[in-house]
């Protein structure tokens, strides 16, 4: 079997070494790089062009959706599994629209993780069970607040900084339609702006 060259995303040191514990016991399998945040990762992967990636869902300056669409439009070859602890968090409805082709609970099996990434390197897609939403484009939420995938997207743009106008060039949405959703997301939120509706997110763990 070829061997698997794997690039690993993650900001939690303990993490990124645990994972290199996995793929140390594979002859097969090699670790090629490591980056703590997207900026660098975008750059390295780039450079050294691995099989696979694995993505942490949450990095300290870039999110994940975003990442997977940089790596997909720069090298559509690779491939990408993402990593979380939160099986319900709304971003991952984002980065399956993205184009990851896994996502994996931090809590799985070695022998299912090591399982995973040789499936996903056939070209497979494979995503945990236990992931909310798994397979479908259901409401995005928790407790009683509920996202459509539109509205997430929307404000998760909004979240990084960006203005109407590069929110609707980035979803080929007008800007009375951007402005729609926010508007949509915000009533949702009990959010008198957009900065109100952005921390509320983050409080509910939306983003």
């Amino acid at each position: 079997m070829a061997d698997v060259r794997l690039f690993v995303v993650d900001d939690h040191p303990v993490v990124r070494e645990g994972v290199a514990m996995l793929v140390s016991g594979e002859p097969s399998m090699s670790i090629v790089g490591y980056a703590p945040n997207g900026n660098e990762a975008i750059a390295d992967i780039k450079r050294v062009r691995p099989d696979v990636v694995l993505l942490d869902l949450r990095l300290p300056d870039m999110l994940a959706p975003e990442i997977v669409l940089q790596i997909k439009r720069d090298l559509p070859e690779v491939r990408v599994i993402v990593f979380t602890a939160y099986a319900d968090h709304a971003a991952l409805q984002a980065v399956r629209r993205a184009g990851a082709e896994g996502c994996l609970l931090k809590d799985v099996a070695p022998v299912d993780f090591v399982d995973a990434i040789r499936r996903v390197t056939a070209g497979e897609t494979v995503y945990d069970n236990r992931i909310a939403g798994n397979g479908g484009d259901a409401q995005i939420g928790k407790s009683n607040i509920s996202l459509t995938p539109r509205e997430y997207d929307v404000l998760r743009r909004a979240a990084m900084g960006e203005s109407n106008p590069e929110i609707g060039e980035a979803l080929d949405l007008s800007r009375n339609t951007v402005k729609t959703y926010l508007q949509s997301a915000m009533q949702k939120l009990n959010a008198r702006n957009r900065v109100e509706a952005i921390s509320r997110a983050n409080e509910l763990g939306l983003l």
